[in-house]
């Protein structure tokens, strides 16, 4: 189940709040700038090619505006799993905003606003769009299954900045 949980960068053993249903996590998001949605995509097939997951969403990624697609897949048989998830839960940001749609599966944003932290549970069907700037990492978890669309106006991709500290450490992660 999608959810957020709020933490105050000085007492990260307990949330302040979380929030299960999806019209709760969208406002309270959107306060910060980010949007999440849960979207429809059109029927897919087991073992769809990324051109099917892609044309399943197109209508939807052509509301939005984005230009470029790719999709992003991990599971648990993945040689380097362990480290794709060292990679990801560094702190970064985007020169532009950061888009996702989870095809299937499920991850862990944890997002950095001022003096707190949003974990932010995403799973088949969430759209999570993170502005521009916004400090963040994602947890893939100890046994990955996940797939997502992500979505950008350039054709090289996001243009990736690490930030200073783990906006993830002292969290609990996408397996806890």
């Amino acid at each position: 189940m999608s959810h957020v949980a709020v933490y105050a960068l000085a007492t990260l053993d307990t949330p302040n709040k979380v929030l299960t249903h999806a019209e709760d996590i969208a406002s309270t998001l959107a306060e910060h700038g980010v949007r999440f949605e849960r979207w429809q995509p059109g029927p897919l097939e087991k073992g769809a090619s990324e051109a099917q997951m892609i044309a399943a969403s197109q209508t939807q990624i052509d509301a939005l505006g984005y230009r470029a697609v790719e999709v992003f897949s991990v599971g648990s048989d993945q040689p380097h799993k362990d480290e794709l998830r060292v990679s990801h839960l560094k702190a970064r940001r985007y020169s532009e905003d950061h888009a996702r749609l989870f095809i299937a599966g499920q991850g862990l944003y944890t997002l950095q606003v001022g003096d707190y932290l949003y974990a932010v549970r995403c799973e088949k069907n969430d759209l999570l769009v993170i502005p521009a700037g916004l400090s963040h990492g994602f947890d893939i978890g100890e046994n990955p299954y996940c797939v997502t669309l992500c979505l950008s106006n350039s054709a090289q991709g996001l243009m990736l900045e690490f930030t200073v500290g783990a906006v993830t450490a002292g969290l609990p992660g996408l397996d806890d």
